[in-house]
């Protein structure tokens, strides 16, 4: 894989690839933590509470439990601090920082602990309505952004190429972690504890009723 494709790929989708064994081993790990009393491992305990609420943005309660209800905030927070690198850190600390003090700032607000819900959401919203021509500009200076860090230079990223990247990353990995949940993965999604016969081909519809199949299958 070309270098720069790659480095741009482990900042804008913070490298949503992880052995099995390892997967398994954080969604265990945080079926057994009680969310109530959550102690963030590597978020803040205010940047862990507005998670919890962005996540839940992202992916409300419906017919089927919403993100937080399954623990996808401290399957984020699990993953951030056990599995990515070193540079993907650095680079989440930095974009989550301001994505937070856009918040802070566009609410009039003190700290992340005053934020609502709504004003999370009105950020959040505006950070994923850039157009596609922003999107592609806000790409390549996270593309050269990830270079400089991996290459052992501190660069500089705009507060909304920065803020940009928080939420397209923060989407990703809250969709990521949901689809992954033993929940979600056996009781939403279609699912094969063990594996019948194999067909090649055939109608999703007929298949699963039009959904994909889940990932712990």
């Amino acid at each position: 894989m070309d270098r720069r494709k790659a480095l741009k790929n482990m900042g804008v989708a913070l490298g949503y690839t992880v052995a099995t064994p390892t997967l398994l081993s954080i969604m265990q790990s945080c079926k057994r933590e009680p969310s109530f009393d959550w102690q963030p491992d590597f978020f803040s305990q205010e940047e862990g509470r507005a998670l919890t609420q962005l996540v839940d943005i992202i992916l409300p309660e419906t017919d089927t439990p919403s993100a937080s209800d399954v623990q996808v905030h401290l399957f984020i927070d699990r993953f951030a601090s056990e599995v990515m690198a070193s540079e993907q850190q650095s680079f989440w600390k930095m974009v989550t920082k301001v994505f937070m003090d856009k918040a802070i700032t566009s609410a009039n607000k003190e700290t992340n602990e005053e934020l609502s819900g709504e004003e999370l959401e009105a950020v959040l919203a505006r950070s994923l309505a850039y157009t596609p021509e922003e999107k592609e500009e806000y790409d390549t200076l996270i593309e050269n952004y990830m270079v400089n860090l991996q290459e052992g230079n501190m660069g500089s990223l705009g507060d909304d190429a920065a803020t940009y990247a928080f939420a397209t990353n923060l989407r990703g990995i809250t969709i990521w972690g949901y689809k992954t949940s033993e929940y979600v993965g056996e009781k939403v999604l279609p699912y094969l504890p063990v594996p019948g016969g194999y067909e090649a081909c055939g109608d999703i519809n007929e298949l699963t009723g039009g959904k994909v199949w889940s990932p712990n299958r």
